[in-house]
This record gives C-alpha cells, sequence and structure tokens, in this order.
C-alpha cells in the first residue's frame, strides 16, 4: 500500500493539495469493494480504519 500526494489546483501561489492511499487489487476484491463506492474512516487508536459505508 502506497500514501501518495497530489496537486489539486493552484490558486495564485498557493497550491492545494490531496492525499490518495492506493490500495492493491488483491485487497480491493477481497473487501468486495467497487469503484466509485462510498467509503468511511476513523481513526481508532491511532490507525485508519476505513470501511464501506
Amino acid at each position: 500500500m502506497k500514501l501518495q500526494k497530489q496537486l489539486s489546483r493552484k490558486v495564485g501561489e498557493v497550491e492545494y493539495a490531496k492525499w490518495v492511499l492506493v490500495i492493491p487489487p488483491n485487497i480491493v476484491e477481497e473487501l468486495k469493494w467497487k469503484e466509485g463506492q462510498e467509503l468511511e474512516a476513523e481513526i481508532k487508536e491511532n490507525r485508519l480504519v476505513v470501511m464501506k459505508s
């Protein structure tokens, strides 16, 4: 898995970034997630937990 920072937009001299978590296809398949599906995230004990909405 990899965390990537991507430039979202630039307004004047200010750059706005978004963060993308790249999840391997086998994990996505095992979780039965689909492209465009809404996900929820929460932090528990300093860990990121991501689940279907």
